[in-house]
């Protein structure tokens, strides 16, 4: 086994490692709640998160591809699910290094992989608060009105994805880290797409917690539209507060909030922790899933290389 390729078996496993402890760690307190929901609703449930992630990995696909670097489904996965596992190692910066690591072994310049990856989070954060706006204030009310201050991005956010700002942007950060400006930008089509393909995600979200809160005795619209709105902010709000690792704590009380109107506090609490170790159990099948198949799969390099 040559260096490179032990290091990354070493990331694999300590990226596993860390993502399996932390579905074991929660296990106690989720327990009550997933005994309370069927085996169809929980499967249900993960099959929805596994919509709501290849959607994620699909968004990051069409980046690349508006950039300069299409890569093949089997491909693109392997480098996303794969990398994605780094955010369960402490630091933030470990899923980014392992998709510029893969993504160049496929062909794929390492600022591009890296522009791609960073735009994944503005274009979730502009589309979840837009979930949110639809479905909270006329569902939640007074329950999220602490959260208000978070729609303000949402315009902040929609002008800053224009095409014209973000390469002006990408340019002048390019510029200053000395390195080579980005051979193609990117494109309104590319941007679109990418959107589409966000908001499918916080749909099949919205469907996975759906699931969960159904099973603890919320059904009907009111509570389909509210687990759409929670999950987004709830994500929204995690992003946003750094200092809490994935998102850790913060997201779990924005979600109980918006879901305050349809479950006490406590069932509320067992649902957002439900919705946490199903999402986690999600980037591991996902990570699996993935490399067997890119293993099955001879590698394509994309059609530009770089470093």
């Amino acid at each position: 086994m040559t260096g490179k390729k032990l290091l990354r078996f070493a990331f694999l496993l300590v990226a596993l490692g860390f993502g399996g402890w932390a579905i074991a760690g929660q296990w106690s307190q989720v327990a009550d709640g997933f005994s309370r929901l069927s085996w169809p609703l929980l499967a249900g449930s993960l099959v929805a998160v596994l919509a709501a992630l290849v959607s994620g990995m699909l968004m990051w696909r069409a980046l690349l591809a508006d950039l300069g670097s299409p890569l093949r489904f089997p491909d693109a996965a392997k480098v996303f699910f794969i990398g994605q596992l780094g955010k369960y190692i402490p630091g933030s910066l470990w899923p980014v290094l392992a998709q510029m690591e893969m993504g160049k072994d496929l062909g794929v310049p390492r600022p591009r992989s890296a522009t791609a990856f960073f735009l994944t989070y503005p274009i979730y954060l502009a589309t979840g608060l837009a979930v949110a706006l639809l479905t909270l204030p006329a569902f939640a009310g007074a329950s999220v009105s602490r959260y208000a201050w978070l729609l303000l991005l949402l315009p902040l956010l929609v002008a800053g994805l224009h095409p014209k700002v973000v390469n002006t942007a990408l340019g002048f950060g390019l510029k200053l880290l000395k390195r080579p400006p980005l051979e193609r930008p990117l494109t309104r089509r590319g941007l679109l797409t990418s959107a589409g393909w966000a908001f499918a995600g916080w749909v099949a979200y919205g469907a996975h917690l759906a699931l969960i809160v159904a099973g603890l005795g919320a059904t009907g619209g009111r509570a389909l539209a509210l687990s759409a709105g929670a999950f987004a902010l709830a994500w929204c709000l995690g992003f946003i507060v750094v200092i809490a690792p994935a998102g850790a704590g913060v997201r779990e009380v924005a979600m109980v909030a918006a879901l305050a109107p349809v479950l006490d506090g406590g069932t509320a609490i067992a649902a957002a922790l439900c919705s946490r170790l199903v999402v986690s159990a999600g980037d591991l099948v996902c990570a699996a899933a993935a490399g067997a198949a890119a293993r099955r799969a001879e590698p394509v390099p994309a059609a530009t290389r770089g470093d």
